[in-house]
């Protein structure tokens, strides 16, 4: 629902649906960037999610395609304003750093635990390029070895990134700026049917929000961290992509309306 040029470097096998491709395609994302591999499987996850929703077993990771790919970024991708590092090995973020013509004005970074464990050194590389990092509040307390948030948001900005994300599922999500701290709610929902994809959605919203407002201020990461939980919060609802396949612009600005009256009081100090 952004009006701007969007595009996906990314890899597939043959096996990946064309009816996939084409949603993409209809909605203007670029897709040249996308290397399918003849006679390559694509990636598969499953995994088995607790009662709370928040906490899941993985039953199986197939690395397949995704396990030699090298993203090769097109010529027309490589002066992109904002570059979003999706939750792949370090070393493949770095590479597409590496092959931009121009230092982006942002660049957003999402990793996870795994990364953490078996490739830490090529992590803390890439976290020092980068301006923007989102990760849920289990990683960021691994990552700094800190407990509080806002000690472990302390050190991971020491790290590099100007702004630090730390995601907590249904309880919302909290924004760091030096010593600047903003809070967004999750809003309630009576039922949460897959939150898989959530993180990636919510990523997604406040990449987009920001790359298409073109301000990139504390004040306006605010509004992009609630437009990332709005479009998330939606994301839950459906299995899979079932739910943003089907969404329009008056639900999303509806729901927006529901956020703000989650906090919005008046109060004489």
């Amino acid at each position: 629902h952004f009006i701007l040029e969007s595009a996906i470097v990314s890899v597939v096998g043959d096996d990946f649906p064309q009816e996939y491709l084409d949603l993409l395609t209809d909605r203007n994302i670029d897709i040249s960037g996308l290397e399918v591999v003849k006679g390559g499987k694509t990636f598969f996850w499953s995994g088995l999610y607790h009662n709370d929703l928040n906490s899941r077993d993985t039953l199986a990771t197939e690395l397949n395609v995704l396990a030699d790919f090298q993203p090769k970024v097109p010529q027309n991708f490589k002066t992109a304003d904002v570059v979003m590092l999706g939750n792949l090995h370090p070393l493949v973020q770095s590479s597409v750093l590496d092959q931009m013509d121009v230092k982006p004005k942002l660049v957003v970074l999402d990793t996870m635990n795994f990364w953490m464990d078996c490739a830490l050194p090529e992590l803390l590389e890439v976290i020092k390029r980068i301006d923007v990092i989102t990760i849920n509040d289990e990683e960021a307390r691994q990552l700094s070895g800190e407990y509080s948030l806002v000690k472990a948001a302390a050190k991971i900005h020491a790290m590099g990134p100007e702004f630090v994300v730390i995601k907590k599922g249904e309880h919302g999500a909290l924004l760091f700026h030096n010593h600047q701290i903003f809070f967004a709610p999750a809003l309630p929902l009576e039922e949460v049917f897959d939150p898989t994809g959530a993180g990636d959605t919510f990523a997604g919203g406040f990449a987009g929000y920001i790359t298409q407002s073109e301000n990139i201020s504390f004040e306006n990461m605010k509004n992009a961290i609630i437009y990332g939980s709005n479009l998330a919060s939606f994301c839950v609802e459906r299995f899979g992509t079932e739910r943003m396949v089907h969404l329009d612009k008056d639900e999303v600005i509806a729901r927006l309306q529901q956020f703000k009256s989650l906090t919005q009081f008046d109060i004489e100090i």
